[in-house]
């Protein structure tokens, strides 16, 4: 019997994450025009954020349960219509509704369950295809979550130049496009599980693990470290270094998710020829070379390469964090993946918010918020410390 090709459902996976990105990065892109067109404050516009990271974070703790109930085939297919649909509603609903923020707050709620899922479903769902090299094939897939970052700052960034800045609710439905066309392709590729669910560890069992806490350990700080540089870059080269806010995106949040996304490229050229958790303490290293450049070093462009930097120095972190996690607790399955994601979008709350509240003590001083932040890859240097020990010890 011929065996079923999986080249489509890791296309379909790469895609997922492209999703992601998008459905995390378009509504920031408009925040201004959204201000100026429906008068919504900034407190508000901010509270749009939040809702779509706490609704992340309560899809990741519910999947540990039901996803595989529902069955992974049906959850990945819903998680794209959802995003889809989220997008639509956010060119779409703002008109419709009295409230056009009411009209905001929905889609985001919408898009942020798809957003959610995808997190949760596609790591596993690529883990579990057959592969010689399971490490590379995780870090070259979380690549792609960069290259979406690019493509929807860049193409988007372009529509509004050329067509100008009221063409945002149709670029929104144009990006719908990309969820709907990947909700087909996930109803019809070969999918299966990374472990059968009678086999898999319960979540209890996952609690009683030390490994698990060092692994949540890491997860967090790998979120923690990307996010604290990445949302804050924008604003520290602006602020901070004084430049335009045009060369501030392009040399800030753009320059910082393509260097990433090198990175991961690059480890997964690498893997099989460095043992994971030594490259991971390199870039752990690196990275405080890199906030290091980007507060002490006096010339902006030594700084903006800092920012940069950091990108490349992160990039290893998240997927490599998953990788060992799925070679070490191989029965994990969804539950592992699902908990691990929670714990690394704690860290993406965590880590601006750190950036920001050290800032603010500070007299709004943003490099000594940055500073700050080095706590996060000297935690993921401790917690590899841990883990080589929990491997001698068998826990």
């Amino acid at each position: 019997m011929k065996q079923p090709s999986f080249r489509g459902t890791v296309a379909a996976c790469y895609v997922g994450y492209i999703t992601q990105a998008v459905v995390n990065n378009f509504l920031p892109l408009v925040f201004v025009t959204l201000q100026t067109a429906y008068a919504i404050s900034l407190e508000k516009i901010t509270l749009l954020v939040t809702v779509n990271f706490l609704t992340q974070l309560l899809v990741d703790l519910l999947s540990a349960k039901y996803v595989d109930r529902i069955g992974y085939r049906a959850a990945a297919v819903a998680a794209h219509v959802l995003c889809a649909l989220g997008l639509i509603g956010v060119g779409v609903l703002p008109g419709l509704l009295p409230s056009p923020y009411a009209g905001l707050l929905v889609s985001v709620v919408i898009y942020a369950v798809g957003g959610g899922l995808i997190e949760v479903l596609i790591s596993p769902i690529v883990e579990a295809c057959p592969a010689e090299n399971k490490s590379a094939a995780m870090s070259l897939l979380h690549s792609f979550y960069c290259w979406g970052c690019v493509a929807v700052i860049a193409l988007s960034t372009a529509c509004f130049a050329v067509f100008g800045r009221d063409c945002w609710p149709w670029v929104a439905c144009g990006w719908a496009v990309l969820p709907a066309a990947n909700a087909v392709a996930f109803a019809r590729v070969p999918i299966r599980r990374t472990v059968e669910e009678s086999q898999q560890l319960s979540v209890t069992a996952l609690f009683q693990s030390g490994l698990f806490w060092v692994l949540a350990l890491l997860m967090v700080c790998a979120g923690a470290s990307e996010q604290a540089m990445s949302q804050w870059a924008s604003a520290f080269a602006e602020k901070a270094l004084r430049v335009s806010k045009t060369v501030g995106d392009l040399a800030g949040p753009c320059f910082f998710a393509v260097l990433m996304g090198l990175s991961r490229v690059l480890h997964a050229k690498l893997t099989g020829r460095v043992r994971l958790e030594r490259y991971i303490a390199a870039c752990a290293v690196l990275c405080l070379i890199s906030y290091a450049m980007a507060v002490f070093l006096g010339s902006p462009a030594w700084n903006l390469l800092g920012c940069g930097l950091t990108g490349f120095a992160v990039g290893v972190f998240w997927p490599g964090t998953f990788s060992i996690a799925a070679a070490r607790l191989p029965k994990g399955g969804t539950a592992l993946f699902a908990l691990l994601a929670l714990a690394g979008d704690l860290g993406c709350s965590a880590g601006p918010t750190v950036v920001g509240f050290v800032s603010g003590a500070a007299g709004e001083n943003l490099k000594i918020g940055l500073l700050a932040a080095a706590i996060f890859p000297l935690l993921i240097l401790l917690g590899l410390a841990a883990l080589r020990r929990t491997e001698r010890s068998g826990l």
